[in-house]
């Protein structure tokens, strides 16, 4: 009879389940929780440990298989994991070091005191592993040296093929995901690679000098940062890639889905900084935590908004004689702040791609000026349009609207595509241009280009 493959459907958490679940551990049903679990994905596991206290949790991880809890602790939040860790004595997160890769042991260890850091190294069972931590410990966890793994597979130019697969098969039982191997000389220079695919095929006796490709090497050295990294496995397509040291020996390999976390944070600080949030929050963080990061860009938010009403109120004469000019207020501030984001978002996302050519800045202040120009032009006219149905053919203020807006439109343009570039030379994150900063900019200059046009010309 033929085997029917049964596929698991996604598991989502359920009230009910957790509910039940909680009950077995409170009841310690060993036997009936491992039979609830058996068969759910270590990310489904992941989210009931979300859900759970620390006792619970710490019972639940228990029960399961080493590399599977290992696994687990590995994914968890960053947060969530120094809080769950904290259930556990130095020998118990010791057990989990020894099976976890080795740049996923030295941020689980960065997360912990120094004592408990000291401790666990010292209780490792394979010294290699400890050995490999105390390396990585030296790097930035955000350049390559510090994303990077030590476990890879690497075979000497001089061995033959025959000899290369019997180092696989040692290798291997340290290394969970086996993309290619790495040649290298006597000295531990990188030299190439060599695919799966060529080792097997290859002859028997085949010298791995006649075999491994030398050309295709992509590397990076231990001081790249995540960005350059990033960029280059998503240039080249890669699974993984060797880290050198500056003399070229091969030193670890950094995975793919350490590059995609990398990434994620990245793109998670990018929006918090947009949004006004000035640290790296969540929404079950404490309510302290949550105010402290959104307060700074708040206070500067409303100075900014003091600014201009302090503008508006030196113009309050003008709108005592004209009361019409008080309508288009907000058009002007709210069309000035969309266009300011607008632009600077566009410049933030040049700025992080780095797979083109440089563009001058002369070219881009070009190209913006056409932009800005093309669209201040439609607004302004657009503008004049609704004012005249408006104030009932009002000319004159009807073209003071649309002068303004005119005027606005340009000079939000520019500050959008100016303020991103700038910040980039200070080495300050470009995409703080991208949030309250610039609407709030945009307010003040809006609002002063309006109310000067206002008085010339009325």
């Amino acid at each position: 009879m033929e085997e029917i493959n049964v596929q698991h459907l996604p598991f989502e958490l359920t009230k009910e389940f957790l509910e039940e679940i909680r009950q077995l551990i409170i009841d310690q049903a060993k036997d009936e929780i491992i039979a609830k679990i058996e068969d759910l994905f270590p990310a489904d596991i992941t989210t009931i440990l979300y859900e759970l206290n620390g006792d619970e949790s710490k019972y639940l991880v228990q029960l399961l298989d080493t590399k599977i809890a290992a696994a687990i602790i590995s994914a968890l939040d960053t947060d969530d994991r120094k809080k769950f860790l904290k259930n556990f004595t130095s020998k118990e997160i010791s057990a989990y070091i020894n099976i976890v890769d080795s740049d996923d042991a030295v941020d689980i260890l960065n997360e912990q005191p120094v004592r408990i850091r000291e401790e666990v190294i010292a209780l490792l069972k394979d010294r290699e592993q400890a050995r490999f931590i105390i390396d990585l410990m030296h790097y930035d966890e955000d350049c390559a040296g510090g994303l990077m793994q030590k476990e890879l597979i690497k075979i000497n130019v001089t061995q033959t093929v025959t000899e290369c697969v019997e180092e696989i098969r040692r290798q291997a039982e340290d290394v969970e995901k086996v993309f290619s191997v790495y040649v290298v000389d006597d000295d531990g220079i990188l030299l190439g690679t060599v695919s799966l695919k060529k080792i097997i095929l290859a002859k028997r006796g085949s010298k791995i000098q006649d075999v491994y490709e030398a050309d295709e090497i992509v590397s990076v050295q231990t001081y790249s940062t995540g960005e350059e990294v990033a960029d280059l496995m998503q240039k080249y397509d890669l699974e993984a890639i060797p880290v050198v040291n500056i003399q070229g020996r091969l030193l670890g390999r950094i995975t793919i889905d350490d590059v995609v976390d990398f990434i994620t944070e990245s793109a998670q600080e990018d929006i918090q900084v947009m949004a006004g949030i000035s640290e790296d929050v969540e929404e079950d963080d404490s309510v302290w935590l949550l105010v402290r990061s959104r307060l700074p860009w708040l206070i500067g938010g409303m100075v900014g908004s003091f600014l201009a009403a302090k503008i508006i109120d030196r113009f309050d004469d003008t709108i005592a004689l004209l009361p019409a000019i008080s309508a288009f207020i907000p058009l002007i501030g709210s069309t000035g702040g969309n266009v300011g984001i607008q632009s600077s978002s566009l410049i933030v996302q040049s700025l992080a791609d780095k797979s083109g050519l440089d563009t001058t800045l002369w070219k881009r202040l070009q190209k913006v000026f056409v932009v800005a120009l093309i669209n201040a032009l439609i607004a302004a006219i657009f503008a004049f349009g609704c004012s005249m149905l408006i104030d009932s053919g009002e000319i004159m203020l009807s073209i003071t609207v649309s002068l303004s807006l005119f005027a606005v439109v340009m000079l939000a343009s520019l500050m959008g595509t100016i303020t991103p570039l700038v910040l980039n030379q200070l080495k300050i994150n470009p995409a703080v241009a991208s949030g309250p900063f610039i609407t709030t900019t945009n307010d003040i200059l809006g609002y002063g280009v309006y109310f000067m046009i206002v008085y010339f010309l009325l």
